[in-house]
């Protein structure tokens, strides 16, 4: 049972278990999946590579986290005064 990343990501309804995080607690899964797509479309993007398996973690964050939160990280993207390390 070989599944592409494509595949994969038509078939995602939710977001899978990390063991990296397996407390109820799911703020830092949210955050470090923003991180990672964001991270991962700057990498691919500088490689002009497609950034298609990027989309894991977008579909990844936009389940988890509340819209709110992402609304405002993209704001402090846009005027350069995010937190995070990308």
């Amino acid at each position: 049972m070989s599944e592409t990343i494509e595949d994969k990501i038509k078939n995602y309804r939710t977001a899978p278990f990390d063991a990296r995080f397996p407390n109820t607690n799911q703020t830092r899964n949210c955050f470090q999946n923003y991180l990672d797509f964001h991270r991962c479309n700057k990498a691919l993007s500088a490689k002009d590579q497609d950034v298609a398996p990027c989309e894991w973690y977008q579909r990844v964050y936009k389940s988890i986290c509340p819209i709110g939160w992402v609304g405002k990280w993209d704001e402090q993207m846009e005027n350069g005064s995010f937190p995070g390390k990308i």
